[in-house]
């Protein structure tokens, strides 16, 4: 599969581990979701556990969604048929017996972070593939946001690229995230199977808006900009701010050192839009609410900012009136991109052959 046929419709990584929605939003009313351009329905037993299902009664295709739960189940509002939890029909009353085919499709999904995940591939995979790990997710001294989201009109892949671009900080966000060092100073790169990585380190200069009024010393500081994106589409950006001539790869665990890890969570609806979900974790003020909403506000605009200028890139890269080029800024970028295409291929080989003749 080529870089170029990324955007097609069908081009996702389906054997990976997706964030659906924010686990507080899924409760024991029917909730319609497309998540790589499949129709699911959401839901959520009467013990709390979730439920993900194809969203189609195989009938007439009415979604399962405009529906009611009954009970652990699902019953379609056109004719009555009822599905468990597994996509099996229990129900069928105006059958004398239910059809064989009168099954749905079930979908793995776990609770965790806030977080209600699905897995889109093989299900028998599911098991044998580790939700993302969160370092120092139990640990009291740190604090995370509750879970938030955006939808954006745009294909998932821009918003990868955006985060794996740590330069776009020094115009798209002079408000909050912007300041000296972010336009010129040199990134590393490094990369393997599961991702890519743009780094640098920028020294002794002020810290920037969103983070001036977090960080625990006076002066300048050294700043870490880490950012990372995990296949199938997980950025994470790490930010540390040490009193200057502190930073580098021998940053200690001085008290003064302020960390925060954005996570970042991007799943293709379809090729034209992209629910974003995110975290912040942070290793100060763990019992400050206030600091909470502030850094969580903040978050969100920036993102916001994100959202203005991608749907913009999506709109212009979709209907070019020439040809794009590129930059030395893309190099990031076009490494995952390369692995994510290598890896779709593979998998859609393996489907194929599995596929009856």
């Amino acid at each position: 599969m080529s870089i170029l046929e990324l955007t097609a419709p069908d081009a996702f990584l389906r054997n990976s581990w997706y964030v659906a929605r924010v686990s507080r939003e899924v409760t024991r009313e029917p909730l319609a979701v497309r998540l790589l351009g499949q129709d699911i329905v959401l839901y959520r037993r009467q013990d709390g556990s979730p439920v993900a299902l194809e969203d189609a009664c195989p009938h007439r295709k009415l979604p399962l969604s405009m529906g009611r739960i009954k009970g652990d189940a699902i019953e379609c509002g056109y004719h009555g048929l009822t599905f468990d939890g597994c996509g099996t029909c229990i129900e069928a009353p105006t059958q004398a017996r239910i059809p064989a085919a009168a099954r749905v499709r079930s979908y793995p999904v776990r609770d965790r972070y806030g977080l209600l995940w699905i897995w889109m591939g093989e299900p028998e995979q599911a098991e044998h593939t580790a939700l993302l790990h969160i370092e120092h997710h139990d640990d009291p001294s740190w604090h995370m946001t509750q879970g938030d989201s955006l939808l954006c009109d745009c294909h998932y892949l821009w918003l990868v690229d955006n985060l794996l671009d740590p330069s776009h900080v020094a115009w798209v966000h002079r408000s909050t995230f912007a300041s000296s060092g972010t336009e010129d100073t040199p990134l590393e790169i490094d990369s393997d199977e599961h991702g890519v990585v743009c780094s640098r380190w920028i020294y002794g200069k002020p810290p920037p808006p969103f983070y001036a009024p977090l960080v625990k010393f006076e002066g300048p500081a050294d700043r870490l900009q880490h950012y990372e994106v995990q296949l199938p589409s997980i950025a994470i950006n790490r930010s540390i701010f040490a009193p200057a001539g502190m930073g580098g790869q021998t940053t200690g665990d001085d008290p003064r050192i302020y960390r925060m890890v954005s996570y970042n969570f991007l799943t293709p609806i379809d090729a034209d839009r992209t629910l974003y979900f995110w975290l912040q974790h942070r290793n100060t003020d763990p019992h400050n609410q206030a600091l909470t909403e502030r850094i969580a506000a903040g978050a969100k605009a920036a993102f916001e900012e994100d959202r203005q200028v991608l749907e913009a890139v999506h709109r212009g890269m979709k209907n070019p009136t020439k040809p794009h080029i590129g930059l030395l800024l893309d190099a990031g970028a076009a490494r995952f991109r390369k692995t994510l295409a290598e890896r779709i291929a593979a998998e859609q080989a393996v489907r194929r052959e599995a596929a009856p003749a």
